[in-house]
């Protein structure tokens, strides 16, 4: 914990991440000069010491900031401090090797070889003929490699993290595409609902007319049957101001075409499991309770929660489902269970989830989708469903 609170805490302060580093370069640095293994002091720091500890110092400590003018001025300290002393300083050296890779990290790749390539031959000069006396010598072959090093590592950390942005960036793309994708869905299952629901409010709507104007008809005649007129007229109205609220702020477009096949529902359930046997899926059916009559929007709801839950069956499972209709107090209850098949992609990786779950919410009800660990995929959903009047 302590370890990742640090990590955490110095990523936040890349500049004390920074002197901390310049610290323990100088502290090996000067650590090698009193331990005398060049052989060429007797443990002191000289003056060319401490100038050349305290470069690197500012060299590695400031090396996020201007990094081709920082690696610019420590290479021009270095050359200097060879020429005037003849004696190289191995602490610059890897400072110069640190600002190298952070160039590289930081500049695009054409400017960071050009920078460290007039870098390298300049201080392979300087080695070769101030220092060494030898343009062969292994010492400024090494420095060579060793700022040719630096610059491959910078570019190859560099190509990485600009791998990763536009991974991530592709990611977050996608995942964008993907929720404007199912908010058209989401509109377009709604288009399709008001689009029916339009329907099943007209029709009531002209039994409301038929019935107003046999109650007109009737009225001075026979009233007792403009009464039952009225009443039916009464009924029907609460079923459409019923329905009505189920579809405000739902928008139909101006392009639909009104359709003339009837509005589906549980009747046609048999003709839907037909369809599905002649196409390879055997539906187990089991009902609870005594069938009753459902509110219109109701039963379209259930229908095609039914017709979306049993062909994700067909497509994803092993060609058996069950399906159960519970008939409850004020309630119905659609139970689907179907085996996924293996190799197939999971059932409700697409749209067709949304879908239902627009129409369960359109009727006043709730929709539930889990995938269990045996390979059962269940659909659950439960609808208000009151008790309707019967039609006088």
């Amino acid at each position: 914990m302590a370890a990742l609170a640090t990590r955490r805490w110095t990523s936040r302060h890349p500049l004390a991440r920074d002197i901390l580093l310049a610290c323990v370069v100088v502290t090996f640095g000067a650590a090698g000069e009193l331990s005398g293994m060049r052989g060429e002091t007797d443990g002191v720091l000289t003056t060319r010491d401490v100038v050349a500890l305290l470069v690197a110092l500012l060299a590695v400590a400031a090396r996020r900031y201007h990094p081709p003018l920082n690696l610019a001025a420590t290479a021009v300290a270095s050359t200097v401090l060879v020429i005037a002393t003849g004696v190289e300083q191995p602490v610059l050296f890897v400072a110069l090797g640190i600002v190298t890779f952070t160039m590289a990290l930081r500049t695009d790749r054409r400017s960071a070889l050009a920078l460290a390539g007039s870098l390298a031959a300049c201080l392979y000069t300087v080695d070769a003929f101030v220092s060494t006396g030898s343009p062969w010598s292994p010492e400024s072959l090494g420095l060579f490699a060793w700022i040719g090093m630096a610059t491959a590592a910078g570019d190859a950390v560099r190509s990485r993290r600009a791998y990763i942005a536009e991974v991530e960036e592709r990611a977050r793309r996608a995942e964008r595409t993907r929720d404007e994708e199912a908010a058209r869905r989401v509109v377009q299952e709604r288009v399709r609902i008001a689009r029916e629901l339009h329907d099943v409010v007209a029709h009531h709507i002209a039994v409301i007319n038929v019935q107003a104007g046999a109650a007109s008809h009737v009225l001075d005649r026979h009233p007792e049957q403009a009464g039952r007129a009225l009443a039916h007229i009464h009924d029907a109205c609460e079923t459409v101001l019923g329905e009505l609220s189920s579809i405000v702020g739902v928008l139909r477009q101006s392009d639909d075409q009104d359709g003339t096949e009837p509005v589906p529902g549980l009747a046609r359930l048999t003709d839907m499991l037909d369809a599905l046997a002649a196409a390879g899926l055997v539906v187990e059916r089991e009902q609870i309770g005594h069938a009753r009559p459902l509110p219109a929007v109701v039963d379209l709801a259930v229908y095609r929660i039914l017709q979306e839950a049993l062909t994700n069956a067909h497509r994803y499972g092993t060609g058996t489902a069950r399906l159960t209709i519970t008939y409850a107090v004020e309630k119905i209850t659609l139970d689907i269970v179907n085996l996924i098949a293996d190799g197939r992609a999971p059932a409700g990786s697409g749209y067709g989830i949304l879908g239902m779950r627009e129409r369960a919410a359109t009727a006043g009800g709730n929709l539930d989708v889990r995938a269990g660990p045996d390979g059962r995929f269940t659909v659950h959903a439960e609808l208000p469903a009151p008790t309707l009047k019967a039609a006088l």
